[in-house]
């Protein structure tokens, strides 16, 4: 072809034939089927693994008394009733900000582990990696490793033997989503009881439906999405790059120490190959399917499997370890030189992951503090606006309140109502004889209050007065307040 001369487009007519058809746009997803691997990271993930869902299943079935009229359940999220316990805390409705508090912790912990060791969330403790592992774990075990496991994928006939397996694996499957689910609900009411009624056909429509879609959920995202999910549906991979620098630590290849890689060690030039066989162990293992050596990736989930593998294999060729590794960019040059890498201290502890550090320090100290310094009683008070206040037939003026009264004891409370503000304003509990009202235990009680004072005349009077309502425990002495206003004496 002459320089300079543009080759002519031909038209789609010539590519596509009945012999050549036209390519299909997307391609039909491969399943993965990554190879067993053994190690120290393999071990750490069986390890979390092992203690993530001990703790998701057993947490529900853990008792903590409570006392007589509170629930026995260690970890309940009581929607009915609402309150959330956990142990010997309790959070009420109103104090929603430790749930909001822990939320921005939780993010916070995020950020600071992505930005020191890239995505070890998605590797080690995220949902969807423990469930898959534990689906692919279930896999090697019915229908054994890697390569029995692809000779019958590719299987075309349907035999006896294929569905024997198949059944068997994804019964396995169902019944590991059904104790996914069934734990789910557990969280939400006495596990005991709830578990009869489920048996038995009592409970409510709400848990069954919720039972059922966890356990659909489970059994297609371990079982069939795995890779896909952390790919297309989370979007973690499309925001971690904010959080990662050059110093942050991720899973890379020296590929200055293993290229040109070749698997022909005693052929003429091998002196000149890298310390890579191109074997593929690192490939073979990966649970996303990917290949390492060709760089980072939005796919890799930094669950460090091919570490494992590549390990082995530099073990058994009498080489160093570390041709895949935790590695930092910052890195490369001094490595590529002959140089050490700076120490894994060195990169964690930098001024972003300091200050998330000190932020995520900053809001559990704050969570802690406010935790501690809580009252175990506490009040509300919303004035009645209509009308806002009324005049009796003796001149004086009233003003209406729903007072809520909140006891946090385990016990029954007697709590005495007073009211500041004038020497002439009293108080009048609606139904109660006296200013003295039984609060039962861990309860907020709506209480109806009047307040009554004469009416003011004259320049200083004016149409609000303020005013003080005081609760006190009469057992322990604990006192609460909370101001409002009197209106109408003015007029």
């Amino acid at each position: 072809m002459r320089q300079g001369v543009k080759p002519r487009a031909r038209p789609r007519s010539e590519f596509v034939t009945e012999t050549n058809p036209a390519p299909s746009l997307y391609s039909a997803r491969e399943p993965i089927f990554p190879r067993r691997v053994s190690g120290k990271f393999r071990s750490l993930k069986w390890v979390l693994l092992a203690l993530m869902l001990g703790i998701y299943y057993i947490t529900p079935w853990i008792r903590w008394d409570r006392g007589p009229a509170l629930p026995d359940q260690a970890v309940l999220l009581d929607l009915a009733n609402r309150r959330f316990y956990f142990f010997w805390i309790e959070i009420w409705p109103h104090e929603f900000y430790f749930v909001a508090g822990l939320l921005i912790m939780a993010g916070l912990g995020l950020f600071l582990f992505t930005s020191a060791l890239g995505r070890v969330w998605c590797g080690y403790a995220c949902p969807q990696t423990v469930w898959t592992d534990l689906f692919i774990l279930v896999e090697r075990w019915v229908e054994g490793d890697r390569n029995a496991r692809l000779r019958l994928h590719r299987q075309k006939k349907l035999d006896f033997h294929k569905v024997r397996l198949r059944l068997t694996k994804w019964v396995i499957w169902l019944l590991i989503g059904l104790a996914t689910g069934g734990a789910w609900v557990f969280y939400f009411a006495d596990a005991p009881t709830l578990l009869h009624d489920l048996v038995t056909g009592q409970a409510h429509p709400v848990a069954y439906s919720t039972l059922l879609v966890l356990t659909f959920t489970t059994f297609f995202f371990g079982g069939f999405a795995r890779e896909q999910i952390c790919i297309y549906a989370c979007p973690w991979p499309r925001i971690q790059a904010a959080m990662m620098d050059e110093d942050t630590l991720v899973v890379g290849y020296r590929e200055w120490r293993g290229e040109p890689r070749g698997k022909h060690r005693k052929a003429e030039g091998a002196e000149e190959l890298g310390d890579c066989i191109d074997c593929n162990a690192c490939v073979n293992v990966c649970p996303m399917g990917i290949d390492i050596r060709d760089g980072q990736q939005l796919a890799c989930i930094t669950c460090a499997l091919c570490i494992d593998a590549c390990d082995d294999v530099m073990a058994k060729l009498g080489k160093p370890r570390g041709l895949i590794d935790y590695m930092a960019l910052s890195d490369e040059a001094n490595e590529r030189s002959g140089q050490p890498p700076r120490s894994v201290w060195k990169h964690i502890l930098r001024p972003r992951t300091i200050l998330y550090t000190a932020l995520w320090s900053l809001v559990g100290f704050g969570l802690m503090f406010a935790l501690f310094i809580r009252p175990d009683i506490d009040l509300t008070v919303a004035p009645v606006r209509n009308p806002t206040f009324v005049t009796l037939s003796d001149g004086t003026i009233r003003n209406t309140y729903d007072m809520r009264l909140r006891n946090k004891h385990g016990e029954p409370r007697n709590f005495k109502l007073t009211v500041v503000g004038d020497p002439l304003m009293k108080i009048q509990l609606e139904g109660v004889d006296g200013n003295e009202v039984q609060v039962p235990a861990d309860t907020a009680y709506l209480q109806r209050v009047y307040v009554t004072a004469p009416k003011e005349t004259g320049p200083a009077a004016v149409e609000a007065t303020p005013l003080r309502f005081w609760v006190e425990d009469v057992a322990s002495g604990e006192r609460a307040h909370k101001d409002s206003t009197f209106n109408g004496r003015g007029k």
